[in-house]
């Protein structure tokens, strides 16, 4: 399964940011989440519309984002 496919991309909800399954919850606020110390079992209770592996594809996202950066070469 490839998580990313779970990430969607409508220019008329949320400003265009990725979201998850086209649900009005972003990538970011995923991350934010996470970040904060929440666990993947707190997400799922405050928000019963998302899925283990919505966080999954969350996480495969910001990877393979983070992946495409640019590297700068050592001064």
């Amino acid at each position: 399964m490839n998580h990313l496919d779970r990430i969607t991309l409508e220019p008329e909800k949320r400003g265009g940011k990725p979201c998850i399954r086209g649900l009005r919850i972003t990538v970011y606020d995923v991350l934010e989440y996470l970040a904060s110390g929440m666990t993947e079992a707190e997400i799922l209770e405050d928000f019963p519309d998302l899925e283990r592996d919505d966080i999954r594809a969350s996480l495969a996202f910001a990877a393979e984002r983070e992946r495409r950066l640019v590297s700068l070469p050592p001064a």
